[in-house]
């Protein structure tokens, strides 16, 4: 297999830091990227957009954190669930949803919230607004600061068009999953690259006795531990969003790939800390940044032990 990006895919991550390199507001950001054409690369031609794959996006998004439709992943002490206690139930001609999911990141910004459901026979995804009727959004908090939210439906009224049906069962949930890991996986790779950059800088210019930090070999080893941890994290989340760009069967390697990222990269940032000193641990100095984004995604995608236990459990069968 050849990960070697494409011109398409090179010049869309070379497009995505110049853009998000112009300002650190998360809104403006996200103005720029709109403008650049970067949001609309997965939207096919008669929508506007440039009819691309995962691996484009990818590019995209191990360098930002777009809004737009976000996805309720998540209920209490059931992360990623494939079987929700959230329940839709047929009254006057319509759906009506009700149950709770947490950690829902920019729900109040969302457009809609990408909902996994039980309906009678099957399960699906509901496209919820989240200013409908029934709709209880209760911020939380996060590592990184980042709006996040618990979401309780009661009585949320939907028509049968606001749903993605199950081609086969559980086949709309799963997908909903599969696309939603793999971006995450990407988002991580980049923050693990990104701190390691960071850190590698630092040691190159800090002197200590007269030498550069990196001269010292205890160092040296420690920041090499945190490379080979940030290309097995690489090589993991790319082989896994190329097989589910060339529409391959993915699950097993992007339960790998996230394992290797919630087992891997906490570490990898502690070491990186340790490696600045007291600067890793200054607000004004971007570390607690990358820390902060690790321990929610982290968080998001079940922990390293509910990762583990996924990966047992698909390769037992």
């Amino acid at each position: 297999m050849d990960f070697t990006p494409d011109d398409t895919q090179a010049e869309t991550t070379a497009l995505s830091a110049r853009v998000l390199g112009k300002s650190a507001d998360a809104a403006e950001q996200w103005r720029a990227l709109a403008g650049a054409g970067l949001l609309a690369l997965a939207l096919p031609a008669d929508l506007g957009g440039d009819g691309l794959g995962f691996a484009e996006v990818a590019a995209r998004a191990d360098r930002s954190r777009p809004r737009g439709c976000r996805a309720a992943l998540h209920e209490p002490s059931a992360p990623l669930t494939t079987v929700p206690d959230t329940v839709g139930e047929a009254a006057d001609g319509v759906w009506q949803l009700t149950g709770v999911k947490t950690g829902v990141p920019y729900a109040a910004d969302a457009t809609r919230i990408l909902t996994p459901v039980a309906l009678p026979g099957g399960t699906a995804v509901a496209l919820i607004d989240p200013c409908a009727d029934g709709v209880d959004l209760v911020r939380t908090p996060s590592s990184g600061g980042s709006p996040e939210y618990t979401v309780r439906l009661a009585g949320v009224r939907l028509a049968d068009t606001e749903f993605l049906r199950d081609r086969s069962p559980g086949h709309a949930v799963a997908t909903l999953h599969r696309f939603a890991l793999a971006g995450a996986l990407a988002l991580g790779d980049g923050l693990l690259a990104g701190a390691l950059a960071l850190t590698t800088r630092h040691l190159a210019e800090r002197t200590q006795f007269g030498r550069p930090l990196a001269a010292f070999q205890a160092v040296a080893q420690q920041i090499a531990d945190v490379y080979v941890a940030a290309r097995t994290v690489h090589l993991a989340a790319t082989s896994a969003g190329w097989r589910l760009a060339a529409g391959l069967d993915a699950d097993t390697e992007l339960d790998v790939a996230a394992y290797w990222l919630t087992d891997q990269a906490p570490a990898a940032l502690a070491t990186c800390h340790h490696l600045h000193g007291g600067l890793g641990v200054d607000r004004e100095y971007p570390l607690h940044r990358y820390s902060s984004a690790v321990k929610d995604l982290g968080r998001a995608i079940g922990g390293a032990a509910h990762r583990l236990g996924r990966l047992g459990e698909r390769v037992a069968g």
